[in-house]
């Protein structure tokens, strides 16, 4: 913490002694757009520029309190002794069908991180809020919000939203059916809502992990992928050398001999770690990281495709400015991590790497590989919508610390159609059992790229002459594909978000009709499903939550076993006289 702090405290200096520099110069009268822009970001400062040094210590050690927490946070079960997020409690939520065993999984993970941050997160906000007022914003929502360079963003997103949403609805419905039969019906509120501990993933923001409740035609062609890399041996460098090779494919860079040497790919054994996947740039043009608890899955493969999605965009800008080394937006650098996994899960490209025998070719196999696309893609819509939503109303004050916790379940509810499967109070904070709270990163950034990886897939096909369905076009092994994606890579963020998406798809602006038209065959078939459905929820979240049949079983078994002891006692007493 105290190294952190340090760091912190030197960066601010020096960023702001670089602003008062840049301060000297008239740049808004410069003829030169990108010179222009350039001293722009020099001067927005965002928290250093504060008179008090203090409060930039109060934001570094309070950051480093809270993941502190995270990082460190035990559940310990009965039956698996005290487990930690990764594996063990990922395992647990991934893998188990057990009810009770997810419900106490998924509590735990709650009593054992955000519980313990509500008051350390309350006097987080107030410091980054009192700091970035000396840039001239009016809390620090509208500062991570001024990076998107668009006055209308918040109404855009929420546009886009509404577009995707009746997808959403109808996904939902077809998962809330099969979950009933699983589950039983009366596990289930009246209001339409799904209990958010059945999805397979702690924070139910994607669903691929249930796919085997859900698969709807359990006869077509399907593959254990997981299964697949094992029998052919598949280790932790190998996955990570896949995702090179694909992104060589194209024309980008290998991955450097640094990364090779510094990256954390696996857990280390002596100490505790964050084990959230994330990329690192150390800015010198040849350090590029990543850090990552790596085992060999299907869905960890697809982490190391997306992980290495963000070195590839550093390798592309590394030429520029420091300051113009990011995405041309937040959502830009996610969306570019993600644009791979489109191409790699297509059945074409399993084949090329020999992780698929036959490509099948029949609808209900088509039907199977949207479904499980839409577990991940249409079913994180919601979820990385709603996480700003409740941030951005802290920042301004709207939600307190006397409300934190009924306004989360209260956008839950709302948007995604989930509810909380045990009784929660103000005296939780459930925000904070989600990695990006306590580790402060903007999460809107993910709804972003979620829509534009879309927008950039169907442009980077046509670019590729491809001729099949969306959803089938893979792009490895095409360079017009790669040429046309590291025009935009390069830009960085020299250039307006814009200016960027128009280099890719000649459109300036964001759209969910790509995201739309990919899924098109499963919506029509996810509507034919749901007939016989009452599609959607109601907007506040349940008054009353079902008990587990289970558990009230074994109430009233304990109570009939209780009776017949004290009446047993009873007569024998008598008995006895």
């Amino acid at each position: 913490v105290h190294m952190t702090t340090n760091s912190t405290l030197q960066m601010a200096e020096f960023d702001k002694e670089a602003a008062k520099n840049a301060s000297t110069f008239a740049h808004d009268g410069f003829g030169n757009a990108t010179l222009k822009r350039l001293f722009k970001k020099i001067v927005n400062i965002g928290f250093a520029a504060t008179n008090d040094s203090e409060q930039l210590k109060a934001i570094s050690n309070l950051e480093a309190d809270l993941t502190g927490i995270y990082s460190k946070g035990k559940v310990c079960l009965e039956s698996k002794g005290c487990l930690q997020l990764e594996p063990g409690l990922t395992d647990i939520i991934t893998n188990s069908r057990s009810y009770e065993e997810l419900l106490a999984v998924w509590k735990g993970w709650r009593d054992a991180s955000g519980k313990l941050m509500r008051t350390k997160y309350t006097d987080f906000v107030k410091a980054m809020n009192a700091a970035i007022k000396f840039s001239g914003f009016n809390d620090t929502g509208e500062y991570w919000r001024s990076w998107y360079e668009t006055p209308t963003f918040e109404q855009d997103v929420r546009t886009l939203f509404e577009e995707l949403e009746p997808l959403y609805v109808e996904l939902h419905a077809y998962v809330r059916k099969r979950l009933k039969e699983k589950y039983g019906k009366d596990m289930f509120p009246e209001t339409g809502h799904i209990p958010a501990h059945l999805f397979g993933n702690m924070w139910a923001q994607q669903w691929s992990n249930i796919y085997d409740l859900l698969v709807p035609f359990p006869g077509a062609s399907s593959v254990d992928i997981t299964a697949k890399m094992k029998e052919q041996n598949y280790n932790v460098t190998h996955m990570y050398r896949v995702a090179e090779d694909f992104f060589m494919s194209i024309g980008m860079e290998k991955m450097t001999d640094a990364f090779w040497q510094n990256s954390m790919l696996v857990k280390p054994t002596d100490r505790d770690v964050v084990c959230h996947a994330s990329a690192w740039d150390f800015y010198d043009e040849n350090d590029f990281r990543i850090k990552q608890c790596t085992s060999v899955t299907e869905d960890q493969l697809l982490t190391v495709h997306h992980e290495m999605g963000h070195i590839v965009y550093y390798q592309n800008y590394k030429h520029l400015p420091r300051l113009f080394r990011r995405g041309a937006n937040p959502g830009f650098h996610e969306g570019m991590a993600d644009i791979v996994s489109l191409s790699f899960q297509t059945p074409e490209h399993m084949k090329v790497i020999g992780l698929l025998d036959e490509v099948p070719q029949d609808s209900d196999s088509d039907i199977n590989f949207l479904l499980k696309m839409a577990l991940d893609k249409v079913a994180f819509l919601p979820f990385g919508y709603l996480i700003d939503q409740w941030r951005w109303s802290v920042f301004r004050g709207d939600t307190n610390s006397s409300n934190y916790n009924q306004h989360w379940w209260d956008l839950r509810c709302r948007f995604q159609g989930i509810s909380s499967p045990v009784k929660r109070t103000e005296e939780d904070f459930d925000p904070g059992a989600k990695y990006h709270i306590p580790g402060n990163t903007p999460y809107i950034r993910y709804f972003v790229s979620f829509v534009v990886q879309f927008q950039w897939h169907e442009a980077l096909c046509r670019e590729a002459g491809n001729t099949r369905p969306l959803h089938r076009c893979d792009i490895y092994n095409n360079t017009n594909a790669g040429n046309k994606l590291r025009e935009m890579l390069r830009m960085g963020s020299s250039k307006p978000w814009q200016d960027a998406m128009e280099a890719i798809t000649g459109q300036r602006t964001m759209s969910a009709k790509p995201l739309v038209n990919y899924f098109d065959p499963l919506l029509k078939w996810l509507k034919e499903q749901n007939k016989e459905e009452n599609t959607g929820w109601s907007a506040s979240c349940p008054s009353s939550i079902p008990t587990p049949s289970a558990l009230a079983a074994g109430s009233a078994n304990l109570f009939i076993s209780i009776t017949c002891f004290v009446l047993c006692v009873f007569f024998a007493f008598f008995q006895i006289r």
